[in-house]
């Protein structure tokens, strides 16, 4: 008798369908040329973060913690892009827009980790524009690469295992009625609301996880540039406040274009729901897959000290490959001809 009501008992049973089906471009005029702009964007992630990522590793001199916190925003870029854009332009080229369901949470799980990751990097590299601008005697005692190589470290141990747990919850949910997820790959607040039986634990993580990848970092990037600003006024001469506030301009820039779009989206999307569903797939979608692919482009080929290695080993190269001819009125040539 036990045994009928467990069985009868729908929210003892956990039912797991072999799969979801991704529906969020269905609707979209001109998607093909939405997607070729996505495969321009994944091709210039992947090139530009990679050429920063070997620039920095194979040269000594630029073993430095500043530059081992861009390589850290390079790495995560490449994953956070790769996470997704393939998987958009499978759909449209092989229009499959099947994935499985251990895919579908693997997929879930790489996207929010990386996403938080993204998140702290940028806190990462606003810590180093803190400590240089507001200790500046004392900078390469407090920012060496060991206590950066911690905290890069912490962040990675923090934001996976974080997202882990918090995609582990899926796997507690049923699924007995529709597997069509309206978003661009497979998202955690549109998945779980597929569910027949009581997500209220997913949805509490999902507003804790909220804040700990977006609002937490984003609250210490303002706090630092607070200071950062009270610092910069606190200095004499004009020319220094110039030249301080002009090291931060990138970041600030990198920070606008992530965050901006993400809070916006999140905060006036998924909680109030103010949002057209298909803008808002649209939006979520661009605003994850530009700040990678701009990111290299705006801040780590614009540091001096990367440029200058990316020029020199263009140069090289282009050198390299130009046929070497003997100069025509070269004094020592022997003309054969002669003999």
């Amino acid at each position: 008798m036990s045994f009928l009501r467990t069985v009868l008992n729908v929210s003892n049973i956990i039912i797991h369908p072999p799969g979801f089906y991704i529906i969020g471009f269905e609707t979209f005029p001109f998607i093909s040329v939405y997607f070729i702009f996505l495969s321009f964007v994944y091709v210039v992630t992947v090139l530009a973060n990679c050429l920063v990522i070997y620039v920095i590793c194979f040269n000594r001199s630029l073993h430095t913690p500043k530059l081992l916190a861009v390589v850290n925003l390079a790495v995560i870029d490449v994953i956070l892009n790769t996470c997704t854009i393939p998987s958009m332009i499978k759909i449209f080229l092989v229009k499959d827009n099947f994935i499985p369901f251990n895919l579908c949470l693997l997929q879930m799980f790489v996207y929010y980790a990386f996403i938080s990751l993204e998140s702290y990097a940028l806190a990462i590299l606003a810590y180093d524009r803190l400590i240089a601008i507001c200790f500046p005697l004392r900078h390469n005692s407090i920012n060496t690469m060991q206590s950066m190589s911690w905290i890069v470290g912490v962040t990675w141990f923090f934001g996976l295992g974080v997202t882990l747990f918090t995609t582990s919850l899926m796997s507690r949910l049923s699924f007995c009625n529709s597997v069509r997820v309206f978003s661009y790959f497979c998202d955690y607040a549109p998945v779980f609301r597929l569910a027949c039986n009581d997500y209220s634990m997913q949805w509490a993580s999902a507003s804790f996880l909220t804040i700990l990848i977006l609002a937490v970092p984003f609250t210490f990037i303002l706090l630092s540039y607070v200071s950062i600003l009270a610092t910069v006024f606190m200095m004499k001469s004009l020319d220094s406040r110039v030249k301080a506030l002009a090291t931060c301009v990138e970041h600030i820039i990198l920070v606008a274009v992530f965050y901006i779009p993400i809070l916006t989206i999140f905060c006036v999307g998924f909680y109030l729901g103010l949002i057209d569903p298909d803008q808002r797939v649209l939006s979520l979608s661009l605003a994850s897959c530009i700040p990678p692919c701009v990111n290299p482009l705006i801040y780590s080929l614009k540091t001096r000290e990367i440029k200058i290695r990316v020029l020199a080993l263009v140069r090289r190269n282009t050198i390299g490959t130009q046929p070497t001819n003997p100069p025509k009125n070269n004094p020592f040539r022997v003309d054969k001809t002669q003999h």
